[in-house]
């Protein structure tokens, strides 16, 4: 199933039209044509099944022939994350979390960070399209990247977590979820947290954890942090 995205659709919508630049992707490149059938979602967990009814490649419209919703998960997974040196590796992360099942990101500017800027024009795109790919129907939110400082003023329901290379009491990961409970979890940049923001963490009741035995990168590390709680809450 190839799947489509239109955010401006809900359950009501019995046809819509795509913008020019996607009606004429799905007409001049994918060659579909009148009574073709196509997926579409809202990125909401709804998932459409359409029927084109005018094949323009600057106006494609389809009618809403039925509706599934996909169920929210039971979790909520956040992690916020140093955005990395090299921008593909954190491209990466994006990527690979959506395809994994994340809900929501934030990158976080610490006091180590190489990286002070990033492209979220660039990120939306990267995980709406990793959302299609997968066949996900929930698009995951992707917040405005702040400090280290503003992040860890908020405040967020169910586990907080940080992951961090020091040599300090810690938990394993695996032995601290909880089942369908929500994780915020932080991530650091390529030099690690420092040991104040280690500490305020601390101070606003975030539990230290380590991901394994390894010296993870920081999108290995979020990958692997992703993974580990979508897969403890498939069990």
């Amino acid at each position: 199933m190839q799947l489509f995205y239109n955010p401006d659709i809900n359950e009501t919508t019995k046809s819509f039209s795509f913008d020019k630049e996607e009606s004429r992707h799905i007409i001049k490149v994918l060659r579909r044509k009148d009574s073709d059938i196509l997926h579409v979602t809202n990125g909401l967990g709804f998932l459409f099944e359409t029927e084109i009814t005018l094949a323009s490649d600057n106006k494609c419209i389809v009618q809403v022939l039925s509706i599934k919703k996909t169920p929210e998960p039971k979790f909520h997974l956040h992690l916020a994350v140093a955005p990395t040196k090299m921008n593909d590796r954190f491209e990466w992360f994006l990527e690979k979390a959506t395809e994994i099942g994340i809900q929501e990101i934030t990158p976080i500017f610490c006091d180590r960070s190489e990286r002070k800027v990033v492209n979220s024009e660039r990120f939306e795109k990267i995980i709406l399209s990793a959302m299609k790919q997968s066949n996900e129907t929930y698009l995951p939110k992707l917040n405005e990247a702040v400090s280290f400082k503003e992040f860890i003023k908020q405040k967020n329901e169910g586990q907080q977590l940080i992951a961090h290379c020091e040599e300090t009491d810690k938990k394993s990961l695996k032995d601290i979820l909880k089942p369908n409970e929500n994780v915020t979890m932080l991530i650091g940049p390529e030099g690690d947290f420092s040991e104040k923001e280690i500490a305020l963490a601390l101070e606003n009741d975030y539990q230290p954890v380590t991901l394994g035995n390894t010296r993870l990168r920081t999108e290995t590390a979020a990958i692997v942090a992703c993974h580990s709680v979508v897969f403890f809450n498939e069990t």
